[in-house]
């Protein structure tokens, strides 16, 4: 990161300084709130969580060599300074990261959206790194927490940022972007996720587009065009869409399949079009892939620079991975889950030869539709070709109904221990299972369960 000192951070925080005239000399090198990585010209940054409160180690790390410390309580000894006091870490540390990127004359990328918003922001980033340093959040570190530590830990040489932003509930992404400032802006589609908080599809729409209030008027929206609520969105800045029906400026076709080679597709755009091919499973990635072609000609990238890209694109976590073990073909995308992402991967999962096998845990945060919502998905299940749909958890009976209620083959597991216990009975060799869940189902359990088979 570009560094500063602990005068400058006093001065953005308006915080209450507590120690002497030379620490606020002191350089801080790097932000984190993780006391086992603060070291030499670290700001450690006291959160208080659930079970651990970051001021018990402030001496501790200011001992190892921590710049100075942002905290809300004051020291209790000389051991605990140089420390900065605000009233809450979480907005001291915002104003700071919202200061650092104002440090930066270089175009930035926030993108958002229900579904696919880790995905598209790796493959921007792989895109745009082609030419420029590109700077990223780290996993999916997107929410308020987490994301201002991501910016603070752009490098001074960077080129070009493309930061991830996730919500829930309203007024979150007016503080997120705020501290982002995009120029660029990409949402990747309107979805049933958070519902709990946003209660509809209106209401995820309202709170993504606050985006849009911290952008200036020469700003770029890229938004998904197969979305219908994003499609005729009349967005406050200049617009570009993508997707894979006519009338996008940016449209995938010819997409296919590939199994582990991959999926490819032809990129079509302004007149012209050219190939690329994704080292990466499944048909929703053509979105992510548009996206990035958008943002990537949007800042002048040259057609071949962006196939270039798009095929140096790697996954993240649990997300879309083809794996093959016992003679079963798994496609563990377990990191999370919302009847949209979960219904894309049954569309990709159902390209695929073979008795097609979708193993569904619950999805949270689904509101009081949560019950219609799941059932849903059994029945998009079915209709898309799934031949057995297995459901565990409390919420997913209603997804077996859905599977039932269309006419096709299901089973109903109470729990995962259950689930896993009789995987034998319901799986056989040939098959191609999609095992997908919310992340707190820890459904990376079944996966090793079918790897072991």
């Amino acid at each position: 990161m570009r560094a500063f000192t602990v005068a400058d951070a006093v001065a953005v925080t308006g915080g209450r300084y507590f120690g002497d005239a030379e620490g606020l000399k002191r350089a801080v090198r790097n932000v984190t709130s993780d006391s086992r990585t603060a070291g030499e010209g670290s700001m450690f940054v006291c959160y208080r969580g659930a079970r651990v409160d970051g001021h018990d180690f402030m001496a501790d790390c200011l001992k190892r060599g921590a710049a100075c410390c942002l905290a809300e309580r004051e020291p209790v000894s000389e051991a605990e300074t140089p420390c900065i006091v605000v009233d809450s870490t979480l907005s001291g540390v915002a104003k700071l990261a919202g200061w650092y990127r104002r440090l930066f004359d270089i175009p930035v990328v926030g993108v958002t959206g229900s579904v696919g918003k880790t995905t598209a922001k790796e493959m921007i980033w792989a895109v745009l790194n082609r030419r420029l340093r590109t700077h990223k959040n780290r996993m999916n570190f997107n929410n308020e927490i987490s994301l201002p530590l991501m910016l603070l830990e752009m490098p001074e040489d960077a080129q070009a940022a493309v930061m991830e932003m996730g919500i829930s509930g309203f007024g979150e992404m007016t503080r997120l972007a705020g501290m982002v400032r995009p120029n660029l802006a990409v949402i990747t589609n309107i979805g049933d996720a958070h519902l709990e908080f946003l209660h509809d599809r209106q209401g995820v729409l309202r709170a993504k587009t606050e985006v849009f209030d911290c952008m200036e008027k020469d700003g770029l929206a890229i938004l998904n065009g197969d979305d219908p609520l994003l499609r005729g969105y009349a967005a406050p800045v200049k617009k570009l869409t993508y997707g894979l029906s006519e009338g996008n400026d940016f449209r995938a076709v010819e997409v296919e399949n590939l199994a582990e080679a991959g999926t490819r597709m032809r990129i079509c755009h302004h007149g012209g079009s050219f190939p690329v091919q994704v080292p990466a499973f499944g048909t929703h990635l053509a979105y992510a892939v548009l996206a990035a072609a958008a943002v990537g000609w949007a800042l002048g990238l040259t057609d071949e620079e962006i196939a270039a890209g798009v095929a140096e694109y790697q996954t993240v976590g649990n997300r879309a991975k083809l794996i093959r073990a016992g003679g079963v073909t798994i496609l563990s995308d377990c990191y999370n889950a919302n009847p949209n992402s979960t219904s894309s991967a049954i569309d990709s999962l159902c390209t695929m030869p073979g008795r097609r096998v979708c193993i569904l845990g619950d999805m949270l945060e689904l509101g009081e539709n949560s019950a219609q919502l799941h059932r849903g998905v059994g029945r998009h299940a079915v209709e898309a070709g799934a031949q057995l749909v297995i459901a565990c958890g409390e919420r997913s009976r209603a997804t077996y109904e859905g599977a039932v209620e269309a006419g096709g083959e299901a089973r109903h597991f109470a729990d995962k221990a259950e689930l896993i216990a009789r995987l034998k009975d319901v799986i056989r060799s040939g098959d191609v299972v999609l095992v997908k869940a919310s992340h707190s189902m820890a459904f990376e359990d079944v996966v090793a369960a079918l790897e072991k088979m």
